[in-house]
């Protein structure tokens, strides 16, 4: 796969990876990557900057009277379509952002056959993962709090669960998509123990789910980095995959009093909450 910005056209198909944070996005888009048929990446720009276009299409703009339905959207897919032109030899691009499990009308409207892999985790585990990166630079601070040096275990947890912090936001939005109406057919959700633990089922029944045909997967060499942009954060690793596909056995280094106020949180796990039938792997 080569990058052309001059030539090449866009992917005819595209689907969307959100969820919440440390859940396997990243590893998600390493693992569907290895199929050249595919683009999969760390976190884009492209859901931004939709955003920022729908606000400045909307009433926010004074000269929006003469902007119709069918223009906006056909600016917003020219965007799309625009962003992912120069990687030619892709058929499928899955773009990933924590703000498309919010978005689920909008991307029901441009495109309609698109499917939605929201990857979750246990909530504690999650603060769990984001504190280890956090206790391997004691020597710097980072961008997820503010480059606040004055925080600790406790505080980082509620600034991360807060409804704007890293964690809550994507917390929402996933529930968001979760509950909807717009939900059946389009939305799956993958936990964080079955693509660690039982990787090949669990990539099989995407493949059944974005309905394309199975590509053999190597779960024993799969890396990824994005370095840079962690570094700009403040928190190397963020993006980092490792070579095997495995799930950390480990114990949780957050207080056990911290870890168990978050426990009862991850609400995909009771079976009563899945008013929409959102499969779930």
């Amino acid at each position: 796969m080569t990058l052309d910005t001059q030539n090449g056209n866009p992917p005819g198909k595209f689907h969307f990876i959100s969820g919440l944070p440390r859940s396997g996005s990243t590893l998600l888009s390493a693992i569907l990557k290895q199929n050249p048929r595919f683009h999969a990446g760390m976190t884009s720009p492209l859901a931004d900057m939709l955003s920022v276009l729908v606000a400045e299409m909307s009433s926010k703009n004074d000269f929006s009277v003469v902007v119709s339905d069918v223009q906006r959207a056909a600016v917003l897919d020219a965007v799309v379509h625009a962003f992912y032109r120069g990687f030619r030899g892709i058929d499928v691009a899955f773009d990933t952002s924590r703000v498309w499990s919010g978005q689920m009308p909008l991307l029901a409207t441009l495109f309609p056959e698109s499917k939605l892999i929201i990857c979750v985790r246990e909530i504690p585990w999650v603060l769990d993962s984001v504190e280890r990166l956090v206790r391997k630079q004691p020597l710097n601070v980072n961008k997820i709090f503010r480059f606040n040096p004055h925080v600790n275990v406790f505080s980082r947890a509620e600034a991360l669960t807060d409804p704007k912090g890293m964690v809550g936001f994507s917390f929402q939005t996933t529930k968001d998509a979760f509950y909807s109406d717009l939900a059946p057919g389009r939305v799956l959700l993958l936990t964080y123990e079955s693509l660690t633990t039982t990787s090949k089922a669990s990539m099989q029944a995407i493949y059944k789910f974005i309905d394309e045909p199975w590509f053999e997967h190597d779960f024993e060499h799969v890396e990824y980095n994005a370095d840079e942009f962690d570094a700009r954060l403040g928190l190397p690793g963020l993006h980092t995959v490792h070579k095997k596909v495995a799930k950390p056995d480990r114990v949780s280094i957050l207080p056990l009093e911290l870890f168990n106020r978050y426990v009862n949180e991850s609400f995909w796990l009771n079976p009563r909450n899945n008013i929409r039938k959102v499969p779930i792997i």
